[in-house]
């Protein structure tokens, strides 16, 4: 088998798996249902022992096309409300801090994690870190692997359905904006590359999505820029993005999944309830919709959580600006909190 088909047989599967998975749960009502969807179908096909994968570059892509959509949300209105922002970032530290107390304890008393383990495991968010801390600080890696693994899983999946029972729905800005030429979504999309590439340099955390967020946000607010990607390339680049998180499922250990599946699903549900507690307190001192800003402090990886922004239309450059934020706030956090745990 040569490189090319090596590569390119399972990724093929795997997109229409996703494809397929996506439009069911779009047929059926269900919530953010491209991303949600896809994240499901590609799971469930990884589990049941089919080879999945999708290629890096596409995956590079997809991140851009996230970024440049987010970026095409600040306008001047979003710039003004930004300055009630440092209020909900100062809730949104408070919470991480929060999270990192009380959920490692509760992992240790009902499952039995060794601190380290329990520490890591619970983290919300900045998983390459949270690998790096894991084998410096001799955790269970393949337990803190899965815990994490099932965590953004069930946040793609429980982030939109609570939402939905919070019955607030989000006001989609990108067809009111028009569609980009060509040449102006090839000069965006280049223009965030460089960005991004030299945020990558730079190490700053899920880069290229950063970087492409930030050159359409300067090109967007300036004027510069006025319209967005065409809806069949956002809608593809959300079900690309739900299926790399079921390609996630592959290779698992089925003996050790019940376990993580349910530590996973515990320290979710524990940290979402600390979230929208602290989206509740900033939603009232801030004054912007409760929904929007749990969508911003839910615990979850900020590719998904952003493209969850898109498509459910909830201020979506707020979103991004918190995780970005939540990203930063927890690399200061994480090794801080883990010295505890050098010489255990």
């Amino acid at each position: 088998m040569t490189p090319i088909n090596r590569v390119v047989s399972p990724v093929i599967p795997t997109l229409i798996i996703g494809m397929a998975g996506a439009f069911l749960f779009h047929a059926i009502g269900f919530p953010a249902a491209f991303v949600t969807g896809a994240a499901t179908a590609v799971a469930i096909a990884a589990l049941l022992g089919m080879k999945t994968a999708m290629p890096p570059r596409l995956c590079d892509v997809v991140f851009l096309l996230i970024g440049v959509q987010i970026g095409s949300t600040v306008t001047p209105d979003v710039i003004e409300a930004a300055l009630t922002w440092p209020i909900s970032f100062l809730i949104l530290t408070l919470t991480l801090v929060v999270i990192l107390l009380l959920v490692p304890l509760s992992l240790r008393a009902f499952f039995g994690h060794t601190p380290a383990t329990a520490f890591l495991a619970s983290a919300p968010g900045h998983l390459t870190f949270v690998l790096g801390l894991s084998t410096e600080l001799k955790a269970d890696v393949p337990q803190v692997v899965l815990v994490q693994t099932v965590r953004v899983f069930l946040l793609t999946l429980l982030v939109p359905v609570l939402i939905s029972f919070w019955g607030v729905t989000g006001a989609g800005t990108f067809i009111d904006q028009g569609i980009s030429s060509a040449i102006e979504l090839a000069l965006t999309l280049g223009t965030a590359l460089a960005v991004g590439l030299m945020f990558k340099r730079l190490s700053v955390p899920a880069p290229l999505l950063i970087g492409a967020m930030s050159a359409s946000a300067v090109g967007h607010g300036s004027g510069l820029v006025t319209g967005v990607a065409p809806v069949w390339m956002t809608m593809g680049a959300f079900i690309c993005m739900g299926a790399l998180i079921g390609t996630r499922f592959g290779g698992i250990d089925k003996s050790l999944l019940r376990k993580a599946f349910l530590a996973g699903l515990f320290s979710t549900l524990s940290g979402c309830i600390i979230a929208a507690i602290g989206a509740y307190v900033a939603a009232r001192l801030v004054g912007l919709p409760p929904a929007a800003l749990f969508l911003a402090f839910a615990p979850g990886g900020v590719e998904v959580m952003a493209a969850l922004a898109i498509e459910t239309g909830l201020e979506p450059a707020l979103v991004a600006a918190h995780h970005v934020f939540r990203l930063l706030v927890l690399g200061v956090l994480l090794p801080v909190f883990a010295i505890r745990f050098k010489n255990t």
